[in-house]
């Protein structure tokens, strides 16, 4: 992870650029189509800060949180709040968040951090509470140029949901990068409940 932070605080400034204008509001409304007005929702990994604005312009309360330092400064300019700089092993809430967002954020964990961190959001979310994330389509564990990634499909990540038996899955989706040039890419879109126990 730290590798991966590093390219992050390296190229915050080009890659707050190529992500913060995206249309991405049909990805959102995977998520807000479940929602109440006004849920507080944990944007986990906010990068740009491109979705927590749009939730805060839509009357959601968010809380922001990255593990970049340099992503928070130019985050926070963006949506006009702070962002909280914590890598996702530091989240520590207690049944506070009606929602969780992480998206294209969670990939970068390996799999041992990626089951304690799902482990830590479940904890976050209210009963009843929705958690979004999506992944990279695929089976790969490693290093891509100066970046960790953890692909999964339907199957594995389901597998990997065993351990924590209140998060269900309770909608997919593959879709392809929004970004230009990058249509080869396909993305897994995980919509999760976290049901009371």
């Amino acid at each position: 992870m730290t590798k991966t932070l590093a390219y992050y605080n390296q190229f915050a400034k080009a890659y707050n650029e190529t992500t913060l204008t995206i249309e991405f509001q049909s990805k959102r409304e995977f998520l807000l189509k479940y929602l109440n007005p006004h849920a507080h929702i944990l944007d986990l990994g906010c990068g740009s800060g491109r979705d927590s604005k749009a939730f805060l312009q839509q009357g959601y309360e968010v809380t922001a949180i990255d593990g970049s330092q340099e992503l928070c400064q130019l985050a926070s300019e963006t949506i006009g709040q702070p962002v909280k700089c914590q890598l996702f092993s530091e989240l520590d809430d207690i049944n506070t968040y009606d929602a969780v967002w992480a998206c294209a954020s969670l990939l970068h964990l390996p799999t041992i951090e990626l089951k304690q961190t799902l482990k830590k959001i479940e904890k976050a979310l209210k009963d009843e509470g929705y958690f979004y994330a999506s992944f990279k389509y695929g089976e790969f564990e490693g290093y891509r140029e100066e970046r960790f990634f953890n692909d999964f499909t339907e199957e594995s990540f389901k597998t990997l949901l065993k351990d924590i038996p209140t998060l269900t899955i309770i909608e997919t989706e593959v879709t392809t990068d929004v970004i230009p040039g990058r249509e080869n890419v396909s993305w897994l879109n995980l919509m999760m409940k976290k049901m009371s126990k």
